[in-house]
């Protein structure tokens, strides 16, 4: 039976992509890139051989026919077989160009394969009872949040009708938009953060801005433009609201 000392994959043989060497103890079977034959039982070609007393030997008469392939790509499901089947063998390839043996992956009992997938499987419906759990909790935060945003633009802004207000916040206030409301400033409903974000919306709601903008009209000029406007309707929504009707 083919341990690493034989050649096939010593811990130098670790491929670029970072994959675990191989230990002096660990038993190594090689697929073969060309057509081999069992020495004992004459059978062949073999998917997979091991080493033993310097020949190749197919797996039932090296006694680990009893053993299930798991290819390399799931590190969780690999590691959790391993630990559980008594015994485990390393599958390699050899690798031509870089003139070395890289994993492709392992034996294992198949009691233990199935009692890794069962515990894999019950992870990853773990993680994703968490990604739904959290997604609520997110969305709850973001609906307090954007209610105070609300609030906090109508307690400076009083004579803002409030369904601008709620529409304004809900604009800001959307996650990972990195818009004004997300920002730490927003966050902390600092109250620059809200007055810009109440700028930006009547800047594109109530003035030709956008139209300016289509027509080729640089921006800050654009700007410029519209701020006397922004500025007025503003400073009307700074007083309650029956004392500053919309213009």
């Amino acid at each position: 039976m083919a341990r690493s000392r034989s050649g096939a994959g010593s811990s130098s043989s670790t491929s670029r992509s970072g994959r675990t060497p191989l230990n002096a103890s660990d038993l190594v079977a090689v697929e073969p890139r060309g057509r081999r034959h069992c020495a004992e039982c004459r059978t062949g070609p073999l998917a997979l051989l091991v080493m033993a007393d310097g020949a190749p030997r197919c797996l039932d008469c090296a006694d680990l026919g009893h053993l299930v392939y798991l290819p390399r790509g799931n590190t969780a499901l690999t590691r959790r077989a391993r630990e559980g089947s008594s015994l485990s063998v390393v599958v390699v390839r050899r690798n031509s160009k870089r003139r070395r043996y890289e994993r492709q992956g392992v034996l294992v009992e198949e009691a233990a394969l199935a009692l890794a997938e069962r515990r894999c499987l019950a992870d990853a419906e773990a993680r994703a009872r968490r990604r739904e759990r959290d997604a609520v909790r997110r969305a709850e935060q973001d609906v307090r949040f954007t209610a105070a945003f609300a609030e906090e633009l109508r307690r400076l802004f009083p004579g803002c009708p409030q369904d601008r207000a709620r529409a304004v916040a809900e604009h800001a206030s959307v996650r990972g938009s990195g818009r004004v409301g997300r920002s730490a400033a927003g966050r902390a409903l600092d109250r620059g953060a809200v007055t810009a974000a109440l700028r930006a919306a009547v800047r594109h709601v109530d003035t030709e801005y956008d139209t300016l903008l289509m027509s080729g009209v640089p921006w800050a000029e654009a700007r410029r433009r519209v701020s006397p406007e922004v500025d007025a309707l503003l400073n009307a929504w700074r007083r309650p609201a029956d004392d500053s009707p919309h213009p």
